[in-house]
Order: C-alpha cells, then structure tokens, then sequence
C-alpha cells in the first residue's frame, strides 16, 4: 500500500507506510502494547483534530479486548470490555463481526447503539468509525475504531490512512 499525506505525517518519514514501521518495531523487539498504542495515536492523526481512537483485540474466547486506547478513560473501556462481535451492536462488535468498515456518523440516529450509545455521549462523542483488523488470510483479529465530537464521515484519505493502521496491527498481532 501507499502511504497517505494523512498516514505519512505519523510514520518516521514521510516515505514509511504504517507497515513498515510496525516492522522495524517488531524486529527492535518492542512489545505488542507499545505497538497497538502507538497505531491507535497514530489513527487519532489520521483520522483528525479531536478524534480519539481505540485498537480492540478479539481474545481467545473471541471477545473484544482493549489493546490500546491511549485517549479513552478506563471507566469507558471497562464498561466495553469483553464485547462479544456482533453486527448489530456499536461500531467495533459490528466490524469484528462483519470483516467489513463501520461507519456511524450519529449514535442516535443508529439502532446498533441503542443498548451502549449512553456510553460514547457521556464523553461528549456523537459518531465513530471502524476498520476490522484481518490476518493475512482474512481471520479478523480486532479493530481499529475512532470517535468524534461531531457528525461526520470518513474521507477517502482518513479511510485509506485506518485500513492502512488497521493492516500493520495485523502485523502485531500475528506476532
């Protein structure tokens, strides 16, 4: 993949796809949190001012687990803790479910929030987006979700810079 303007602005040089750092950092033997937290500030980059991201892991029980969200309190990440995959729930158990983007623009305007939409709206987030994070031979893996304090939807930059996220933590995780 090529990098973005929006992902090149976060990689050690302008020319160094997501991938290729996460690489380099699996080979200098950083650890697969360090790695995770350092996609998800990279995602809050890319996908802009006043996002806040979060890189969900499924776990051996094929629950959501958080694998770093850096900008998230933990009362909020307790509370989505062992999210079980399931398309018709949020952003992240959607795209865990599906393989497929998430997209919602306005938590009220979406049924899949109506049991957890409190949650995001007590921090002040009205939308989110999600990119599922898949092996190489398509297994979902996690997520990489990000949240805004305004309706909106993804260009096809800040898409392209979280598909590009969502593959290097496939890296990490394959670890």
């Amino acid at each position: 993949m090529q990098p973005n303007d929006n992902c090149a602005t976060i990689c050690p040089d302008a020319e160094t796809p997501p991938a290729e750092w996460v690489q380099e950092m699996l080979k200098a033997g950083a650890s697969r949190c360090e790695i995770l937290t350092r996609l998800a500030i990279a995602a809050e980059t890319v996908a802009g001012a006043g996002s806040v991201a979060s890189i969900l892991v499924l776990d051996e029980a094929g629950l959501l687990r958080n694998g770093a969200s850096p900008s998230l309190p933990s009362d909020y990440l307790n509370a989505i803790d062992r999210l079980k995959p399931d398309p018709n729930v949020g952003t992240c158990a959607a795209a865990a479910a599906t393989g497929l983007v998430v997209i919602t623009p306005d938590f009220c305007a979406d049924n899949k929030w109506a049991e957890l939409r409190h949650l995001p709206l007590a921090l002040g987030f009205v939308g989110a987006w999600s990119v599922p994070i898949k092996s190489a031979d398509g297994i979902v893996l996690g997520t990489v979700g990000a949240y805004f304090r305004h309706r909106r939807s993804p260009t096809p930059a800040e898409l392209g810079g979280l598909k590009q996220l969502a593959a290097a933590a496939a890296l990490a995780l394959a670890k």
